[in-house]
């Protein structure tokens, strides 16, 4: 099993999700949250004053995907979240020793 955390831009949120849930990807977590990469941040202007945008909002998500899922869920996350433009995100990929379901106590695969 891996683990697989990608983060990526808002608007990209709902076309990732159906692309995950095509592939058999039943359960997400998703987190709002703020950084910068390479963009830097941007400046903008309010109210006739200029100010500088240093960390910009992006969506974290994450997922439990069965070794057969990898793959095509990174894909998947691949060609939903792409724009072609910078800052379109990144995917992280981590090895995931144990899972359990709290409720029924299931491990392993079968609690994903």
């Amino acid at each position: 099993m891996k683990f697989v955390t990608a983060i990526i831009k808002p608007y990209k949120l709902s076309d990732v999700r159906e692309a995950l849930t095509a592939i058999g990807v039943n359960g997400v977590t998703v987190t709002e949250v703020k950084g910068f990469g390479r963009q830097k941040g941007h400046t903008e202007i309010y109210r006739g004053a200029e100010y500088v945008v240093e960390f910009l909002p992006k969506v974290k998500i994450e997922a439990a995907i069965p070794d057969e899922l990898l793959t095509p869920a990174i894909e998947a996350i691949k060609k939903a979240a792409n724009t072609g433009h910078i800052g379109d995100g990144k995917v992280f990929v981590f090895d995931l020793e144990q899972v359990m379901r709290i409720r029924t106590g299931e491990t392993g695969p079968e609690a994903i």
